[in-house]
This record gives C-alpha cells, structure tokens and sequence, in this order.
C-alpha cells in the first residue's frame, strides 16, 4: 500500500500532468496516459509495433535493442496478461528483467512507495512498469524517480491504461486499415470505472476517428462523458448499428461501490453481446475485449470464439505494441532501431 503521507490523488493527474512524457526534444520520455500525446507519437508507437510484428512469428524472437537495459515491473495489483506481455516485450528486446512481488516487499512492512523507489533505482535500472491500484500512482511516481528512468503506466485505478489502448488501436489498424477517419467504434460496458475505455477514448479521438460511441446503462457512465468526444448510447442494439469495431468492457465489480446493477443476469439480457445482437453491426465488424472475460455476462462464448472475434490476436499484438513503447520511452525511435538492428545482422 502507499503511505498515506505520499498517497497519489487525481490531483497527481492535472491540465498539464501529461507534459512530464515528454523529453525536451518532444520524444517519449514516460509512457502514462494516451491523453494529451498527439497524433504523430501514437502514429509513431503504431508504426514500430508494426516493425515488431512479425519478429514475433519467426524462430528466434529475439532482437538486441535494449541489451544492457534493466526493467522492474512494479505491480501493487494483480494481473496476469499485462505483467506477462511485459516481461515477455523486455525479454525479446534483451533487457535484463526484474519482477518485484510488493505482497512480499518492504512496502507491505510500512516503508514508503518513495523509499521503495530509491532503494530499486540505486541499483542502477532503467524503468519502471507500473500498475497500481490508485489513479495517479504512475505520475506520481514518474515525477519522483531520477531522471535516467523512464516509467510505463501499466493501469492505475480508474484512471488510465495506455498500452492496452495502443494494442487495441493496433488491432483495429491491422484489422481495418491504417485510416481511423471512416471508422465507428462502439465502446460497450463498464465505462465509469475502465481505466482501458479513458484510454481507448482518447487515442481513439487523436487518431481522427469517424464516429466513437459508449454504450451503458446510466449508472456506469460518468457523469461528463459527452465531453470526451463520444456519443452515448443506453440501448445496445441501436449503438452498435453499423459499427466497424465493437469492444466489450468487463464489468469492474471490484471498483464498484453500491448496488449500481440490479444483477449480473439482467445486464446480460440488456447489454450481453450474442450473435443475434451482432447482427445490427457491420457485416465484417470485428469483436474486441480487453480481458479477462466474463463469459455470459458481458458477452457470449459463440461471440467470444467465434471468426469476428480478435480477443487473441489483441494479446499477441499487446507484445509488440510493448517493444515499442520501451524502445521509445528509453530513446530508441524506429530509424535508431532499424541501425542498431542492422549493425548487428539481426533480420527484422
């Protein structure tokens, strides 16, 4: 947990907060949020994953960028998939790896987050992934780590989780094309307490998106929504009519406080995608979910495993979009990428 004395708050998170990702050349220092990035660093993160994409098929998956490189992946919160993709991203790049269980570091005997911090970066690593419980912990902490380290926020609170919203976008581009400007996107679920959804929204608007709708019931909406640049739909059938891409949220119960839905079964028949309610979708829409799933509440398994389904290739492609976020962030852009590769005869 974090001590209260140096709790991170969505004040962490302010107007300018994202200005901190940023080195004074305008590149990617600290990878904490979608918000604010313009259309050419998202461009940018896209196109090196691309460069990656296909090193992940061959035999040997591994490339030497990031030789000589330490990266700590520091989760106060359970997960599976992120911290693995991660680990898995460092790896492929040669970076040395080092995975902090905090249920059994110093933090949990009352040290500070800070103090935890010093003690790690006084061993000389060079970033920080970072998934926490309480929005702002990843500014909080970029904004407290010396300045050879850069930090990834891997989900903090409700807040943000922007590489899931970079492999998503990455999904739908390799999907639907590399124009965002003709495509309608419906957003589905738990929209007040995603974290993933902020992100998507964002990066989904920065990258000139035709038409970005959410759709929930009222309870799971916040309350100014329409002014991230969306429209909001309470009916599923009629907001994903016609839809390009439909991504399903997982229902936050963890998040949740007070009886915001009357019962798992109810939400299911209003807001539960089935095959028949795909139907008001495009033809060739495909299915997204960030995971992990909850089969029969957010969406059916013949949907979930079905061919317009990408939830799989969303977490092969979650590797990718990881190599290049790391590269970026510690000063290594597609140019110095495609050099260094080629200096040491690696076939990309």
């Amino acid at each position: 947990m974090v001590n209260k004395a140096a709790k991170p708050t969505d004040a962490l998170i302010g107007h300018d907060a994202w200005n901190i990702q940023l080195d004074k050349n305008g590149h990617l220092k600290h990878f904490l949020t979608t918000e604010g990035l313009g259309t050419e660093i998202l461009t940018q993160i896209l196109d090196t994953a691309e460069s990656f994409a296909d090193l992940n098929e061959t035999r040997v998956k591994k490339v030497p960028l990031l030789r000589g490189k330490t990266i700590v992946n520091l989760f106060f919160e359970a997960s599976t998939r992120t911290r693995t993709t991660f680990e898995l991203a460092a790896k492929r790049l040669s970076a040395d790896v080092l995975n902090i269980n905090i249920s059994t570091s110093a933090t949990s005997k009352g040290e500070t987050l800070l103090d935890t911090l010093r003690n790690i970066q006084a061993m000389h690593c060079d970033m920080f992934v970072v998934r926490h419980s309480d929005s702002g912990a990843a500014h909080y902490i970029a904004n407290n780590v010396a300045p050879s380290i850069s930090v990834i926020n891997a989900g903090d609170g409700s807040h943000a989780h922007p590489t899931q919203a970079m492999l998503d976008m990455f999904t739908i581009r390799r999907n639907k094309g590399a124009s965002f400007g003709n495509l309608r996107v419906a957003i589905v679920g738990d929209i007040l307490h995603s974290r993933v959804a902020r992100s998507q929204i964002h990066a989904l608007n920065t990258l000139n998106t035709g038409d970005v709708r959410v759709i929930a019931p009222k309870t799971l909406l916040p309350v100014d929504v329409e002014s991230m640049g969306v429209r909001v739909f309470h009916d599923l059938t009629e907001g994903i009519k016609d839809a390009d891409v439909v991504i399903m949220l997982r229902l936050q119960k963890e998040r949740m406080q007070g009886a915001l839905l009357p019962s798992e079964q109810e939400y299911y028949q209003l807001y539960g995608l089935t095959e028949d309610r795909l139907r008001a979708a495009k033809k060739d829409a495909i299915v997204m979910h960030p995971g992990p799933i909850n089969r029969g509440v957010e969406i059916d398994s013949t949907v979930a495993d079905g061919p317009r389904s990408v939830i799989l290739d969303q977490v092969s492609y979650g590797i990718s979009v990881r190599m290049a976020v790391m590269t970026m962030t510690l000063g290594r852009g597609p140019e110095a990428e495609s050099t260094e590769a080629d200096n040491q005869g690696v076939t990309r």
